[in-house]
């Protein structure tokens, strides 16, 4: 090194290189961090991007992230599949990842043959959860939790409570729309690039299945920025809450029902599984690509096993029924999971037995439903029970719609359960055992109220107080058309000594057999003989009903004798 550079002598060329590269790495942090940005002045923190701004990005993350672990799993595919089966090299790869990812939201294709339309539920999962991620950093990126409004001290009116709520659910909606927009925008451009000869997807369905679920994830996160679970469900109101509880504990349920009977059957046919399984000979890799879709149609069965429970069953393609009454199959497609699918034929008659299930969902529900808003009428309770059952059969439809689908034209056009078949029986089975334990539940409720019980008292508080301010509006109302008659409010009870000359309350009467009491008052106030006597004069008794008669702090002490009226 020359030794006319100053500070060159005690430094090796390894430390000059290491600070160069420094230098280089955190140049471009420097140069950004001067530049002037708009609206801040002096050193604020950095400027929070607008809603929209934030929503497009977190769609676009969503995106680019989906289809780069579809794409990722498609090539495996292209690898250890046949040549040719996923289109021509590498764009059909990218073109099947994009139609694989229309599919995970539930959009459906068509084919020349007709329309495919049953999709693996589980794979709405990684959208779901991508989604969900990506609005939790729209909130903190947009600083959400600064835009909620403030806390309300204790004690404040109803009123700025349901304005704060409502003002919750604002900056929630317009959350999930900043981000549900951008995002469905996003899936039409996907579904147009996924186009080909063979399968083409439904854009409106894909633009709707898209906005749907992003305002869905959008706004869980956004309200998961307010607190815990817990609030988040207070945000609705009390009988909403109720009835969204009941609701979800019958779904769960039944649902949790599907899941064991499923895994049971796979259990018990697991010899006809595998035989499947060995028939289609997918090698390894084809394998595990082979239990991962079935994996993926999971849910689906779970689905078909609670609209089994349910007693409508379902379909494997037209003119076959699965369903506790009986059992009509034909030739089904070689998925080895469905080797578990019974035995054609009658069914067996411990079998019904299945059909308790959604009475006990029913039952459980009502319970929640009372439990979390008591009414304090004897009538309403069953009818909010039957309520929760119409609305677990609206839900159960629905995932019995999205469960199964056509698969082409001709025999496999139906596939899966009915939904409004699903609607009516979930809706019946569940609503009538709701409506009478939530009867049931409610009069126990009141009546515990009645005998002045504190917990039964405060559930009832909430809901007996809109039955109070019904009443009292029905009054004034009927007040203003002269169908109630207008009365005196009577005057409070007073003492007797408080009458004056127009009252005409009673006065007490001298009963015959009155007895001195003043004279046994007296007498009783003396101090009996004992270790207490007065201090000055000990000889002299010391009266009970005076205190000290000595200290009379400068002035005169006037004892009121409250008898002195029954002896004059």
């Amino acid at each position: 090194m020359p030794q006319g550079l100053p500070g060159a002598s005690g430094l090796r060329p390894s430390t000059t290189v290491t600070a160069l590269f420094d230098q280089l790495r955190t140049a471009p942090r420097t140069v950004l961090s001067r530049l002037p940005r708009p609206g801040v002045t002096g050193d604020d923190d950095e400027v929070r991007r607008p809603l929209p701004v934030s929503g497009m990005l977190a769609a676009a993350w969503t995106l680019g992230v989906g289809l780069a672990v579809l794409t990722t799993l498609t090539l495996v595919g292209w690898i250890a599949a046949p040549s040719g089966s996923l289109g021509p090299g590498l764009p059909g790869v990218f073109r099947t990842a994009a139609q694989l990812w229309l599919a995970a939201h539930h959009a459906g294709f068509a084919i020349p043959g007709g329309r495919v339309g049953l999709l693996p539920l589980g794979l709405i999962v990684l959208p779901a959860f991508l989604l969900y991620r990506a609005a939790l950093w729209m909130a903190r990126d947009a600083d959400l939790r600064l835009r909620l409004p403030a806390r309300l001290p204790k004690g404040s009116s109803r009123d700025l409570a349901t304005a704060r709520r409502r003002a919750q659910l604002v900056l929630i909606a317009q959350a999930g729309i900043s981000l549900a927009a951008p995002y469905a925008l996003l899936a039409g451009m996907i579904a147009l690039v996924a186009r080909n000869e063979i399968t083409q997807p439904h854009i409106g369905e894909a633009l709707l299945s898209h906005l749907i679920l992003a305002f869905l994830a959008g706004s869980l996160a956004t309200a998961r920025t307010i607190g815990p679970w817990s609030l988040m469900l207070r945000l609705l109101p009390e009988r909403m809450r109720a009835l969204m509880l009941g609701t979800a504990t019958a779904l769960v349920i039944m649902l949790g029902a599907g899941l064991v009977l499923v895994l049971g059957a796979i259990v018990v046919n697991f010899d006809q599984v595998r035989e499947l399984s060995n028939s289609l000979a997918p090698g390894f890799v084809g394998g595990l690509l082979l239990l991962l879709v079935q994996g993926l149609y999971l849910l689906n069965g779970v689905v078909w096993g609670m609209s089994y429970i349910a007693g409508p069953g379902f379909a494997i393609g037209t003119g076959t029924l699965v369903a506790p009454t009986g059992v009509q199959l034909g030739n089904v497609p070689s998925l080895p999971v469905l080797g578990a699918l019974p035995d054609a034929g009658p069914a067996s008659p411990w079998v019904m037995g299945v059909l308790a299930v959604p009475f006990l969902a029913g039952a459980v529900a009502g319970l929640v439903v009372a439990r979390v808003s008591a009414s304090p009428s004897y009538e309403a309770a069953p009818l909010w029970g039957f309520i929760c059952g119409l609305s677990t059969g609206v839900v159960a439809g629905l995932l019995a719609a999205l469960s199964g689908g056509p698969l082409g034209d001709a025999r496999l056009s139906t596939v899966g359960p009915s939904p409004w078949e699903v609607v009516l029986s979930v809706a019946l089975e569940v609503g009538v055992a709701a409506g009478i334990a939530a009867g049931i539940s409610n009069w126990w409720l009141v009546f515990r109220a009645a005998r002045g019980h504190a917990p039964a008292l405060a559930r009832l508080g909430t809901a007996v107080t809109p039955v109070r301010k019904a009443g009292a509006a029905i009054a004034k109302a009927a007040n203003k058309v002269g169908f109630a008659e207008t009365q005196e409010p009577e005057p409070p009870p007073g003492h007797w000594m408080d009458v004056t000359e127009t009252d005409t309350q009673p006065i007490p009467v001298i009963r015959n057999d009155w007895v001195d009491e003043h004279a046994s008052a007296v007498a009783e106030s003396l101090d009996q003989p004992g270790p207490r006597r007065d201090p000055v004069d000990p000889a002299r008794p010391v009266r009970r009903d005076i205190v000290d008669e000595t200290d009379d702090r400068g002035g005169h002490v006037i004892y009121v004798d409250p008898y002195a009226w029954d002896r004059d």
